[in-house]
């Protein structure tokens, strides 16, 4: 019998948990954020039913079917994909968070867009931190004047960083480009912006990401399976 929703949670808890203790951080520093892109709405009451309420989706027009489908439940829904600007107008309308703002055309949409009866969009501004050719995501060098652009607009509150870098061999290549990452979103907070997110690290790299300083860790397959 294969393992339940429920289980690959619980597991997934514990190597948080465990993670965080070794990095001698408090275990509730780190968010789990379910990425539910792909699978059904009832797998997504299950992953409720053990008290998850983030969930990480990919694909906007199927979370959006999806989100509406489970307006019963007290959600949090993060849009964690690359968003187009024909598309922006249903994340504003649907999504409570969105981790993939790489540029300020994306930005401004997102903002106009926002419903003045929601609350504002909590975005993060994904970096392209190593470099990866295939990898969306601003430059380093373009981190700076992107996040002071996003922070003044005026439906949206700039919450911090995403990465999603290249795969590593070993752990010690992990924590180098996580460390990359928190290096850059400590200077931004030194000018200023009061950045409280950081969103690295998935099923292959969290323990490298939460040693780092990782504050959200997206985990998909050890908790809903292959896909």
């Amino acid at each position: 019998m294969s393992p339940s929703i429920a289980d690959n949670i619980a597991r997934v808890r514990v190597q948080i948990q465990t993670a965080c203790q070794a990095a001698g951080r408090a275990a509730d520093s780190v968010q789990l954020l379910a990425v539910s892109k792909t699978w059904g709405p009832e797998s997504v009451r299950q992953a409720h039913a053990t008290g998850q309420t983030a969930f990480g989706e990919n694909y906007i027009q199927e979370a959006v079917d999806k989100i509406t489908t489970l307006r019963d439940l007290p959600l949090v829904w993060h849009c964690i994909g690359p968003i187009q600007s024909n598309k922006t107008r249903l994340v504003a309308e649907h999504f409570d968070w969105v981790h993939s703002v790489d540029r300020l055309k994306i930005a401004q949409r997102l903002s106009e867009q926002r419903p003045e009866h929601l609350t504002p969009l909590q975005v993060c501004i994904q970096v392209n931190v190593d470099g990866g050719e295939t990898k969306s995501g601003v430059s380093p060098q373009d981190l700076p004047a992107l996040a002071q652009a996003v922070a003044n607009l005026p439906r949206l509150q700039l919450r911090g960083l995403m990465t999603i870098p290249e795969p590593a061999e070993t752990e010690a290549q992990m924590r180098t480009v996580h460390h990359q990452a928190k290096d850059l979103f400590e200077q931004l907070r030194a000018q200023g912006l009061p950045l409280d997110t950081l969103s690295m690290g998935m099923s292959a790299d969290m323990a490298a990401a939460i040693a780092e300083g990782s504050t959200m860790v997206r985990v998909g397959t050890a908790i809903f399976g292959q896909r």
